[in-house]
C-alpha cells in the first residue's frame, strides 16, 4: 500500500506515542522534502523530528516537476507541507494521502486521492488490534491537537465505545 503523508499526523502519532504504529499500516511511506524539511530540519528537538530521521520505512521523494508546487502555492492558501504531499500522492498514484487540515484534505478529495487523517488512522490501529484503548489514545489526542471532541465523541459512538 502507497501513502504519502504531511506533517501533522507524523506529528500528532508522534506526541501521543503511536507513530511507529503507522510502520504496521505502511511498511513504506513517502514524505516530500518540504515535509522532511518541516518536521525533520526546522523540528529538530520537537516531536516527530527524531521519529522520522530514524524511521527506516518512511521515504523522502522530491516531487517530479517544483514548478507544479509553485503553480498550487498561487492557486490555494495552503502550506508547502500539504500542497507537496497532495501533489506527491498524485505522482506515486497513492493509496492515501495523510493529512489533518481541512482545507487540504477537500482539495486532495477533488484531486480523487483517499484522504487518512489522524483520527481515522487511530481507528484503523483499534479495528486491527494494533491500539488497545482508542478511547484513552482520543484523550491523548485531546490534550495534544486542535481536534474536536465532538468528532472523537462521534467517532467513538460509531465504534459503539462511550464517548469521552
Amino acid at each position: 500500500m502507497i501513502a504519502a503523508a504531511d506533517s501533522s499526523p507524523l506529528v500528532i502519532l508522534a506526541k501521543i506515542g503511536c507513530f511507529d504504529l503507522l510502520n504496521r499500516l505502511y511498511p513504506r511511506l513517502y514524505i516530500s522534502t518540504e515535509v522532511h524539511r518541516e518536521v525533520v530540519i526546522a523540528g529538530t528537538g520537537l516531536p516527530g523530528a527524531s521519529e522520522v530521521a530514524k524511521a527506516e520505512w518512511i521515504e523522502v521523494k522530491q516531487l517530479q516537476n517544483p514548478g507544479d508546487l509553485l503553480a498550487a502555492q498561487e492557486k490555494h492558501a495552503l502550506g508547502l507541507g500539504e500542497l507537496s504531499t497532495i501533489l506527491l500522492g498524485k505522482e506515486l498514484h497513492a493509496d492515501a494521502v495523510l493529512l489533518d487540515d481541512y482545507h487540504a484534505r477537500k482539495l486532495a478529495a477533488a484531486e480523487g486521492l483517499q484522504v487518512r487523517g489522524s483520527v481515522g488512522l487511530l481507528e484503523t490501529f483499534y479495528l486491527r488490534g494494533h491500539l488497545a484503548d482508542l478511547r484513552g489514545t482520543f484523550r491523548q489526542l485531546l490534550m495534544h491537537s486542535y481536534i474536536d471532541q465532538r468528532l472523537l465523541d462521534l467517532r467513538l459512538r460509531a465504534l459503539r465505545l462511550p464517548p469521552l
